[in-house]
């Protein structure tokens, strides 16, 4: 290989590391961005406002956790006679319809059961059952879409609609915060994550004036708003919740984040049901990337054209491929000039690290109910082996040269290339290895070492391996589906 070649293959390869630079640097700025939350935030312009709200709740065989759900919306702090709930049964062939009609009769008039006798259309479709039932009725003021299984802190309700007395807002969310009751392992990361996708991301999208998607279990609009849009949700997507944002902040709407409504949700305790809905959710972010390709980077057409907010978007929606390209770059680099590699890999990893501690600090500072559950996942989000990794770039020579000294022992030249070309391929092998955790969890007798192997491999790459995932069937064809999480009714009071 000439020496000219050389030195463009390593430009090349220096550059596709670089690249997986940029999603680190958006986390970084969204996170600075939440201090200016403190200043730069809607509720300058709220005010008390109660407007008669209709909440739409969709249930398919929800008979376990429908009860407590209705029980909480009945008892909000909110004036009763401004409060309805329209609970659409999707031909549910539980015990819902049964526990949907004795809360009715305790209250009569604010509980009405609607059922649809076809079902298994999806959950749009079942929303857009009630959303049409609601605006038939002038009464309604504000409609709150929710799911079945959430439960609403006594204030939330009266928190969102403050916003709402600003006629240029169409929507609000809340914040959803994993609740419960005794989390397992992999609840306790959902936890961690939803305070960073949230409570944190959130915030930095108010202050920008762009919102990706409203909460699925906490989405508020105006009437004025519904009715703008269409009267319902998109039925074509697997995203309905990101779709009704975007046309709402198209229009010229604004879409609001309130932190301090707080609403409990059990999510998904096995990488099993993690990735079935974390697949669903990843393939509606490819839909919807590909239906708004016209708003990306048109600051002019909506502030969902905004150069960050664009940047932060296709930041997460690259990060897995940002991963494995940065991954056999730094492999290829260092077979064609390890020194140049070494440079590479500690400025990529020395950033990783920095941002690590600041984003991890911050997000156990900015929910402290959630970091009393989920602190240890916090620290061990990105994996044992990434934090491995960081440690390497920090100190040049820690596992090579110091650890084995400390048993007398010293790396052969081919091992320290296998043992270098691991460290700089990590991110690729653990995305990897996220398949095995999944196989592990379902696998008799290999059960026990899933969790070991999940704090090893972490969960931001198990994510990234899902959204991998996701993309393979989403380029393929595979058929969408609306599939619902199995809840069990485990949610703090």
């Amino acid at each position: 290989m000439s020496h000219a070649t050389r030195d463009v293959l390593v430009t090349v390869l220096v550059v596709l590391v670089g690249i997986a630079i940029l999603p680190v640097v958006a986390g970084l700025y969204q996170f600075l961005l939440v201090p200016v939350h403190a200043w730069r935030n809607h509720l300058a312009r709220a005010r008390p406002y109660l407007p008669n709200v209709v909440v739409v709740v969709p249930a398919w065989n929800e008979g376990a956790v429908i009860g407590a759900s209705l029980d909480r919306l009945m008892g909000l702090e909110y004036p009763p006679e401004r409060l309805r709930v329209l609970v659409v049964d999707d031909a549910s062939t539980d015990d819902t319809p049964d526990v949907v009609r004795a809360r009715a009769a305790r209250h009569p008039g604010r509980i009405v059961h609607l059922r649809r006798d076809r079902g298994g259309q999806g959950k749009a479709h079942t929303l857009n059952h009630g959303i049409a039932h609601a605006l038939a009725d002038d009464w309604m003021q504000a409609l709150l879409i929710m799911d079945a299984d959430v439960i609403y802190a006594p204030d939330a309700l009266r928190k969102m609609t403050r916003h709402l007395a600003d006629d240029r807002v169409g929507a609000v969310t809340a914040f959803i915060r994993e609740g419960s009751v005794h989390p397992g392992a992999v609840s306790r990361f959902i936890g961690y994550e939803y305070v960073t996708a949230q409570a944190a991301a959130r915030r930095a999208q108010n202050v920008m004036g762009a919102m990706a998607c409203l909460a699925g279990g906490a989405q508020l609009h105006s009437r004025a708003n519904l009715e703008a849009i269409g009267g319902q949700v998109d039925t074509s997507t697997l995203a309905e919740d990101t779709f009704t944002t975007f046309l709402t902040q198209l229009d010229g709407r604004r879409v609001v984040f309130d932190g301090a409504a707080v609403v409990l949700a059990e999510e998904p305790d096995s990488v099993a049901a993690l990735w079935k809905q974390r697949v669903r959710w990843a393939r509606g972010n490819v839909q919807i990337t590909g239906r708004f390709r016209r708003v990306w980077f048109r600051p002019w057409r909506s502030p969902l054209g905004r150069l960050d907010f664009g940047v932060v978007w296709f930041s997460v929606f690259g990060l897995p491929v940002f991963m494995a390209l940065a991954a056999l770059a730094l492999d290829g680099l260092y077979l064609l000039d390890g020194q140049a590699a070494q440079r590479v890999f500690r400025g990529l990893w020395w950033l990783a690290l920095v941002a690590y501690v600041f984003i991890t600090v911050t997000t156990l500072l900015l929910d402290r109910a959630s970091a009393r559950r989920s602190w240890r996942e916090g620290l061990l989000f990105p994996g044992v082996g990434a934090l491995v990794v960081m440690s390497a770039a920090w100190r040049p020579g820690l596992w090579e040269e110091w650890l084995p000294g400390l048993f007398d022992l010293r790396l052969t030249p081919d091992g320290l290339t296998v043992w270098t070309l691991l460290l700089y391929s990590w991110s690729l092998l653990a995305m990897a290895l996220a398949w095995v955790v999944r196989w592990a969890e379902t696998t008799r007798g290999l059960r026990w070492a899933s969790r070991p192997l999940l704090y090893l491999v972490g969960f931001g790459p198990v994510l990234c391996a899902i959204t991998l995932d996701a993309y393979w069937r989403q380029a393929r064809g595979a058929a969408a589906v609306w599939d619902k999480t199995e809840k069990t009714g485990r949610v703090m009071g």
